[in-house]
C-alpha cells in the first residue's frame, strides 16, 4: 500500500556512477547550461544503454533505501536544465552566449535567436523506463520557465516575460507527454526565483501557471539556494517564496536543513503541500534517523502531517553515492519514526 502520511521523496537527481560520467570534471565547473558531451565516459554508440543501466541502479537504490516516490535520478543529464533547454527550436547551439551564473561565474548559456518551440518529447523515454522499472509512485523533473529564461541570452523576443511565456508553452507540452507516459508527479525546478526575486515577482507565477496548465495529478515547484557544493553560506530565509501560494502547483519544495530555515514560513504557504528539506547535503555525515525525525517534527509544529512531504534539501547529484544512499535511508527511517508516533 502506498504511504499516504509523510511520504518520502527525492528532489530529482542522484549521484551518477563514475563509469558513466567524469565526476571530477563535473565538479570542477558551474553546472553546464549548454551541452557538455565531453563529460560522458561512455562512447556515443553505447551511451543510451549505459544511461539506462545507471537509471535502473538509481531506482534500485531509492527503493532499497525505502523512498516512497522515486525519480530516474536524472542519469541522462549533465545538469538539471541543459538537456531540455538545448532540445528546443529557436536556440543557436553552435554559437552559445556567455553570461554570469547566479554565483558570479562566467558560463556559456543558450542563445535564443528564434521562436522557442518544442520539436519533440525530450524526457518521455525517461518516464517510460522509470515506469517499467518500479511499482512505486514516480516523479519526473523539468526546468521551469522562469529559470530557463534567466539561463539564456535573448536576441529574439527582446522581452523577458515574452520569452518566459514561450518557454512555459514548451514545458507545458512536455509535461502533458510525461503524464501520458505514466508520471505520477511533475516537478518544475525554479531556483532562479530565489536568485532574482524582483524579476520573479513580475511574471514567474504567471509563467509557472501556464507551464502547469491542464496537468492533472500532483505538481511541484522546487526552489532552492543552489547545490550545496556550489553555495555553502546560505541565508536563513527565502527572498521569494510566499508568492508561490498563488501559483497553481499543488506542492512547493524548499530546502530547510542546511540553511536552518525558519519553518514558520509553512503557515504562509497554506494550503499548499510542502516538500520540506530535512537532509543537509553540505554535511558529509549521514544523518541518523532520529535527526531526520527531529527535523520533520519541527515542520509539524507549523503544518499538519497531511501537508508535509519529507525530502532532501536539493538534488543529490554531487554527493558520493554511498553518502547519498545513507542519507536517503535515514530519510525513510526518520519519516517512519514520526509516522509511528502519530498513529
Amino acid at each position: 500500500m502506498p504511504v499516504t502520511l509523510l511520504p518520502t521523496t527525492v528532489v530529482g537527481s542522484y549521484p551518477q556512477p563514475d563509469w558513466l560520467i567524469d565526476r571530477e570534471a563535473l565538479r570542477g565547473q558551474a553546472p553546464p547550461r549548454v551541452r557538455l558531451e565531453t563529460l560522458w565516459r561512455v562512447a556515443k554508440p553505447f551511451l543510451e544503454e549505459a544511461q539506462d543501466d545507471a537509471t535502473r541502479l538509481a531506482i534500485h537504490d531509492m527503493e532499497l533505501a525505502g523512498i516512497d516516490i522515486v525519480s530516474d535520478g536524472e542519469m541522462r543529464r549533465e545538469s538539471y536544465s541543459n538537456r531540455f533547454a538545448t532540445a528546443l527550436d529557436g536556440v543557436d547551439l553552435d554559437n552559445p552566449a556567455q553570461t554570469k551564473s547566479r554565483t558570479g561565474r562566467l558560463q556559456l548559456v543558450p542563445r535564443v535567436v528564434g521562436p522557442i518551440r518544442r520539436r519533440h518529447a525530450v524526457e518521455r523515454r525517461d518516464v517510460e523506463l522509470l515506469r517499467r522499472s518500479t511499482d512505486r509512485r514516480i516523479k519526473i523533473t523539468l526546468p521551469g520557465p522562469f529559470t530557463l529564461t534567466q539561463q539564456a541570452v535573448d536576441e529574439h523576443y527582446k522581452d523577458e516575460e515574452a520569452l518566459a511565456m514561450a518557454y512555459a508553452e514548451a514545458v507545458n507540452a512536455e509535461a502533458h507527454d510525461l503524464k501520458a507516459a505514466g508520471a505520477d508527479v511533475i516537478q518544475l525546478d525554479e531556483p532562479y526565483m530565489q536568485a532574482q526575486p524582483e524579476t520573479a515577482r513580475r511574471y514567474a507565477v504567471k509563467a509557472i501557471n501556464r507551464a502547469l496548465e491542464g496537468i492533472p495529478g500532483p505538481t511541484v515547484v522546487h526552489l532552492c539556494f543552489g547545490y550545496a557544493y556550489v553555495v555553502t553560506g546560505k541565508p536563513s530565509g527565502y527572498s521569494f517564496l510566499t508568492e508561490l501560494a498563488d501559483c497553481s502547483a499543488e506542492q512547493i519544495s524548499i530546502e530547510a536543513a542546511q540553511p536552518k530555515l525558519d519553518l514558520g514560513i509553512l503557515a504562509d504557504l497554506a494550503p499548499k503541500i510542502v516538500m520540506v528539506g530535512v537532509l543537509d547535503l553540505n554535511d558529509p555525515a549521514v544523518e541518523s534517523a532520529e535527526t531526520v525525525a527531529t527535523r520533520i517534527r519541527a515542520a509539524l509544529k507549523h503544518a499538519p502531517a497531511a501537508r508535509i512531504v519529507p525530502a532532501p534539501d536539493c538534488g543529490m547529484k554531487y554527493l558520493p553515492r554511498a553518502t547519498a544512499f545513507g542519507k536517503l535511508r535515514a530519510l525513510a527511517e526518520g519519516a517512519a519514526l514520526v509516522r509511528r508516533s502519530l498513529v
